[in-house]
């Protein structure tokens, strides 16, 4: 193959893709669901991967459902990488995620377009529940493809609405033969919308990410007497209802006296019997803690355990709790984060480092391989909201970024 000229992107033909993307499990607004393992979530799979398939990439889908596609480099081995995700939030946007894959997609068509090879092999991937909406722990895929989460346990994980993994990859047609854990990529590069507001105040055009922050969640179950609203009197009431409400107090206060980057959030909750006239006999929610700093976090944790001990001894309610996901803060490759950094100032692009506050891929990648993140803003640090949105013109800066990068990780013809 002879180069025929210097391969740039096409910012109206990346804008397609999202969009032919975003129609897919549409809602009010503008906004996306395609929880995983829907059928919203396997027709995009299906428009995606036809699109590797049209671009001349060989596509794999393994066991647990993440699908890779490949394009040959002059030698054999690893590939260099990029990708991200396309399952969404019940109520997510046309970016989240789906920018690293159809932007990976667009560096392929770039390539094939301006006839340039590469050294090593090129990859485009979307890894299988990032999201962990529908079935805990989030970045699934990626965990499985590192062999970080055993596959066995990944396929009976049961999700929010009773389903198993395992049957729903099957009744989509997405329970692939390729085996896991996966060989190390060569390295790994994830373009991403911010989901913060940093960029986007400060007029930055590309956010240079050093790291992920550590992130805990926990569901919590609290058991008491459901009886009646009217005539038990307070003094005598074991209510779950309360008990969940100290909590999503308690945590609210212990991230603002932690302070820093520590953020606690109650993102879920549901009582039984949800009667507006009964004390609930239980309760069930979600706490998410996460910091950049891991024995911050950890001193969170503690704290909030010796709330619910208090809780119990206090309120006489029963309260169990179970772990759904747990990751340390992650640093990226030094010398990854400095090659970003160095391609986006080549372009005359304003750079910022900063730490990811939400969880990605890339994280989990980073175990096996270099990996390193490329940020570009989100307006008003809108995100997992139907109003998220970065401009077309910083979707295709930060994607002519993710160009350059992958061309010197792979060898592009110069």
């Amino acid at each position: 193959m002879t180069t025929a000229k210097t391969p740039r992107i096409d910012g109206e033909r990346l804008l397609r893709r999202l969009n032919d993307l975003g129609a897919i499990g549409a809602i009010d607004g503008g906004g996306c669901a395609r929880l995983a393992l829907t059928d919203a979530d396997k027709a995009g799979r299906d428009l995606v991967c036809g699109w590797m398939r049209e671009l001349g990439l060989s596509v794999s889908i393994d066991a647990i459902g993440n699908a890779v596609g490949i394009r040959a480099g002059r030698r054999p081995g690893p590939p260099v990488m990029a990708g991200s995700h396309i399952d969404t939030v019940r109520t997510g946007g046309r970016y989240d995620g789906n920018l690293g894959v159809l932007a990976g997609l667009e560096v392929v068509a770039a390539l094939n377009d301006a006839g340039v090879e590469t050294e090593h092999p090129l990859a485009v991937a979307f890894f299988t529940n990032e999201e962990g909406s529908r079935f805990a722990p989030d970045m699934m895929g990626s965990l499985v493809f590192t062999g970080e989460l055993p596959l066995a346990t990944a396929l009976d994980t049961v999700g929010i609405d009773g389903a198993r993994v395992g049957d729903e990859l099957a009744r989509i047609g997405y329970a692939g033969d390729t085996p896991v854990p996966h060989p190390a990529p060569r390295a790994y590069v994830e373009l991403h919308i911010e989901q913060g507001p940093v960029l986007d105040h400060e007029s930055v055009e590309i956010g240079v990410v050093e790291s992920v922050q550590g992130i805990s969640w926990t569901e919590i179950e609290i058991g008491g007497v459901s009886n009646h609203a009217g005539t038990t009197p307070m003094s005598l009431r074991c209510d779950p209802g309360w008990a969940a409400g100290s909590i999503i107090a308690f945590v609210r206060e212990l991230a603002r006296e932690l302070g820093g980057s520590q953020v606690a959030t109650v993102g879920r909750i549901e009582f039984f019997p949800n009667l507006i006239n009964v004390v609930p006999e239980r309760a069930v929610l979600t706490v998410d803690l996460r910091n950049t700093d891991e024995t911050t976090l950890q001193q969170a944790e503690a704290r909030l355990h010796a709330h619910l001990d208090a809780l119990r001894a206090q309120e006489k309610v029963t309260i169990t709790t179970r772990r759904l996901a747990r990751f340390e803060p992650v640093p990226f490759a030094p010398e990854m984060t400095a090659l970003i950094e160095r391609h986006a100032k080549a372009q005359g692009r304003s750079t910022r480092r900063l730490p990811s506050g939400a969880g990605h891929d890339a994280q989990i990648l980073a175990a096996v391989c270099p990996a390193a993140m490329i940020f570009v803003p989100s307006v008003e640090g809108i995100s997992h909201n139907v109003r998220e949105f970065t401009p077309p013109d910083q979707l295709e800066a930060g994607a002519n970024v993710l160009l350059s990068v992958l061309c010197e990780l792979a060898g592009a013809d110069a």
